[in-house]
Parts: C-alpha cells; sequence; structure tokens
C-alpha cells in the first residue's frame, strides 16, 4: 500500500468507526483497553490524527507544538460522528499536500517521516476498530491484505529504534540471545521473523525456522498480535514450538497508555 491508498482506507474506516459510536454511551468500559471508556478511544483516535495532520501539513521536525495542539472531543457523543471524519479528512488532505520524503519528525529513529505517520495512521485505526466493535458488539472485519499491512506496522513500530530507547520496560523484558518467533499469514502474503538480541529485536520479512511459529489468517493474527483478542480465544491459529516465547512477547506488545 502507498501513502494514497493508506490515507484512503483510513478515512473509509474512521467513517465505520464514527458510525458505530455516533450517539454511544460515552462512560461504555473498552474491554480490549480496560483503562479506557468509548470517550477515551473516540478521543485517542480523533486527537491522534489531529496530531499528525499538524505534524505533516505542517512539516514539523519538531513535534512540541503538535503535543500542544491536542483537541479534545465534543463531550456529546452525537457530535462524535461529524468530529472523527472531519479528522480524518483533514488528515488525508495533509498527507496530500507533500511528498513521501518531505521531513517531517516521526518516533521510529529511522527518519521515515510521511511514510511512517500514513501507515501509523492505517494501523491505529486498524487496531482502534476493533476495539469500538468490542464495545459495541460490532462485528469486525479486514481484508487479508490490509490485515497484513496492519501487523507490518505493528510489528515494526513496536520493534523500532525510538520505541527500544524510549520504553525500557520492554527493552528489558525483550532483550535476549537470539530467540525467535515467526509470524505468517496464511491468506496473503505477509511472513515475519522476530529475532530477540541484546540490544535490538531484529525484524526480518522472511520465511524461517524459529523457536516458536504461528500461523494463521492475517486479522486473526493481528488481533491477537494486538492484544485484541485473547490467544486462546482464536482458533484459527496454529501454534508451533515454545509457547513461552509467544505469551512473553504478547505480553510486552502494548503501547504506553496500556492500550
Amino acid at each position: 500500500m502507498d501513502t494514497t491508498a493508506y490515507l484512503d482506507a483510513v478515512v473509509e474506516q474512521t467513517s465505520t468507526l464514527a458510525e458505530w459510536v455516533d450517539g454511544g454511551d460515552a462512560a461504555a468500559p473498552v474491554p480490549t483497553c480496560p483503562k479506557w471508556t468509548l470517550t477515551d478511544l473516540v478521543d485517542h483516535v480523533g486527537a491522534t490524527q489531529r496530531m499528525v495532520t499538524m505534524l505533516v501539513g505542517e512539516r514539523m521536525t519538531d513535534p512540541s507544538a503538535a503535543f500542544a495542539g491536542y483537541t479534545a472531543p465534543p463531550a456529546d457523543s452525537a457530535e462524535w460522528r461529524a468530529w472523527l471524519n472531519d479528522g480524518a479528512a483533514e488528515a488525508k488532505q495533509a498527507f496530500e499536500s507533500v511528498a513521501d520524503d518531505t521531513p517531517v519528525w516521526d518516533p521510529s529513529g529511522a527518519d521515515a517521516g510521511v511514510r511512517f505517520w500514513s501507515r501509523r495512521l492505517f494501523g491505529e485505526i486498524s487496531v482502534h476498530r476493533a476495539d469500538a466493535a468490542a464495545t459495541l458488539d460490532k462485528s469486525y472485519e479486514l481484508a487479508p491484505e490490509p490485515a497484513v499491512a496492519a501487523i507490518e506496522d505493528w510489528l515494526d513500530t513496536l520493534t523500532s529504534r525510538g520505541y527500544w530507547e524510549n520504553r525500557p520496560d520492554f527493552a528489558n523484558a525483550l532483550r535476549g540471545s537470539g530467540q525467535t518467533l515467526h509470524f505468517h499469514a496464511t491468506d496473503a502474503p505477509g511472513e515475519w521473523l522476530a529475532r530477540r538480541e541484546p540490544d535490538m529485536v531484529a525484524l526480518e520479512r522472511t520465511h524461517a525456522e524459529a523457536d516458536v511459529t504461528v500461523r494463521g489468517p492475517a486479522a486473526d493474527l493481528l488481533l491477537v498480535l494486538s492484544r485484541r483478542r485473547p490467544l486462546g480465544a482464536v482458533t484459527t491459529l496454529e501454534i508451533q514450538g515454545e509457547r513461552a516465547l509467544l505469551d512473553l512477547w504478547i505480553e510486552h506488545m502494548n503501547w504506553v497508555t496500556d492500550a
């Protein structure tokens, strides 16, 4: 997927989420993010999209102003739908105003900039739409190819140099001496080998033997790796090898917000 395809998907998925939450119970707990209510979920999705719109649209190489520009969602949930859709549309416009190599700050440590943020927004909405589905008893669907792209975003972001350096708890837990995990989507091209090294998690796009392998449909793999569905509740995934390695990995696949 390229930048245009990512942002088209962001607009589409945000529209679905916005329809689901429209007029919803603001205090409803989000089961996949135990510390969140539905308000927190809407806040996070809309505020993140607006922050990235500022970063990209204003070509920021320092994120301070974007962080300070936080915008809260309307208090009335009947206004959430328009607020979310407006934010996604503004994000798309911001990306249309820049080139992929336009210098923009990003937290990965790889200076990926515009390319990082287009895929990150896509990965964000793909996962948080699953949160909304769980909260509101909606059916979550994501086609295999987009699900592979969302897995790629999740794994890349959480094994990036920037994440390693800024999350010492993650780094300490995932340090290793070469232990390997293989993730394999079976309904679309997508395979990843994660190797736990003393100073990083090395991620390769390859098929290889590993200490533990997880195979199955891409959407189910995404939901398990992003901790949106318990591994034991997904019958479509095949696990071979050291289950404890996989359990440790999933346990630490979380954001600063514990989402």
